[in-house]
C-alpha cells in the first residue's frame, strides 16, 4: 500500500524568489492556510460524523494545524507583523475545489484526497523555504513543517483506503495530481504558500 504522493511537477525558483523577497506576506499567507488546514479537518468531522474510523486523526490534524497556525502567529509577533485583515481566497484550492465531484460518497474521497495533494505540496514547499532560509531559527521551523505537513499527505490517502477501493483512490489520486501540477502551473507567482 502506497501512502506517499509523487507530485507531477515542482515549484519554481521564482516562486522561492517571491517569497523571499517578501518573507513577511508570505508569513501573513501561512498563518492564514494554517488556520483553513484545521478548519478543514474538523470540517471533516462535522460533515462525516458516522466515519468513526478517521475521526481521532482528523482530531488530531485539525490541533496540529491549529498548533501550527499558533507558531505562526508567535513568529509574526515578533518581528512586528500583524495577522491579515481578513483571509483572503485562495485561487489555487478554489481551482482544486471546483474539479470536485458533486455526490455525497465521490465528493467525500476528491476531499480527502485533494487534502492529501495539497498537504503534499505544502511539504514541497516548506521544504524549498527551509532550504533558502539564512536564519537558522527559521530553517529549522520551517524543516518541522514541512515533515509534519508530508505525514498529513499520507494521513489523508490512508484515510481513502478505508472506504474506498484501492485501485479506484489511486486512479482519482493520479488524477488529482496531475490536475494539481496544471493548476499550478497556470497560477501567478506570489509569496503566498500557494
Amino acid at each position: 500500500m502506497k501512502l506517499s504522493l509523487d507530485l507531477a511537477s515542482d515549484s519554481k525558483q521564482e516562486w522561492v524568489d517571491a517569497v523571499m523577497a517578501d518573507f513577511d506576506a508570505f508569513l501573513q499567507d501561512h498563518a492564514d492556510c494554517e488556520r483553513k488546514a484545521s478548519a478543514m479537518a474538523m470540517s471533516f468531522v462535522a460533515k462525516y460524523p458516522d466515519r468513526l474510523e478517521i475521526i481521532p486523526e482528523l482530531i488530531d490534524i485539525g490541533i496540529e494545524e491549529l498548533e501550527h497556525f499558533q507558531q505562526v502567529y508567535n513568529l509574526m509577533s515578533s518581528k512586528n507583523i500583524q495577522l491579515a485583515h481578513s483571509i483572503g481566497e485562495d485561487p489555487y484550492l478554489k481551482a482544486l475545489l471546483k474539479l470536485c465531484h458533486s455526490g455525497r460518497l465521490e465528493r467525500f474521497m476528491d476531499r480527502l484526497l485533494i487534502a492529501s495533494v495539497v498537504e503534499t505540496r505544502g511539504a514541497e514547499r516548506f521544504k524549498l523555504v527551509s532550504e533558502a532560509q539564512t536564519d537558522e531559527t527559521l530553517r529549522k521551523f520551517y524543516k518541522t513543517l514541512w515533515v509534519s505537513e508530508a505525514k498529513h499527505g499520507h494521513v489523508y490517502v490512508k484515510m481513502a483506503l478505508n472506504y474506498f477501493d484501492k485501485d479506484k483512490v489511486y486512479e482519482r489520486l493520479q488524477w488529482w495530481i496531475d490536475q494539481e501540477a496544471e493548476i499550478l502551473d497556470n497560477l501567478e507567482i506570489r509569496a503566498a504558500l500557494h
